[in-house]
């Protein structure tokens, strides 16, 4: 068996999305992250850790009426069942919701057939801003560190 091949990445660091445009979806939210009660706008992110064997991904999605984490999920990849899983375990623990709105970025797991069909099919609103909105970014550390606290 051959040794693993390291990777090294040089400059600004690993890119979990283009900016080069998103398709025709709707911004729902349009940079209002609030919600007068629970399981109206959840946010979806992802975000990576380097270790020493590689990188690690964890996605989250996050109820932003408490700054809840209601679904996560890590992986050694950025595929789209790291996405999916934390979306499935959301969905699950909140009881499968009516009326809620799922907001991410244009990632293209976020964008995937995959992924917008289970959207759909679980009757969720989907809305896409645009390519690391640092308002999610902030939802999501936000979160890690009320997460940490515990």
């Amino acid at each position: 068996c051959a040794a693993p091949v390291c990777k090294v990445w040089r400059g600004k660091g690993k890119r979990s999305t283009l900016s080069e445009g998103c398709p025709a979806l709707p911004d729902l939210v349009k940079r209002d992250f609030s919600a007068s009660r629970p399981n109206r706008l959840w946010v979806a992110d992802f975000t990576y850790v380097p270790t020493r064997s590689g990188f690690v991904y964890t996605a989250f999605v996050i109820d932003v009426y408490g700054r809840y984490i209601v679904g996560w999920r890590v992986m050694s990849s950025m595929e789209t069942t790291l996405v999916f899983d934390a979306l499935e375990q959301a969905l699950h623990a909140r009881g499968m919701p009516g009326g809620l709105t799922h907001h991410s970025d244009c990632g293209s797991q976020y964008l995937s057939l995959c992924y917008s069909a289970r959207v759909g099919e679980a009757g969720v609103k989907a809305s896409v801003g645009t390519t690391g909105i640092p308002t999610i970014t902030h939802w999501r550390k936000a979160s890690l560190a009320c997460t940490r606290r515990k």
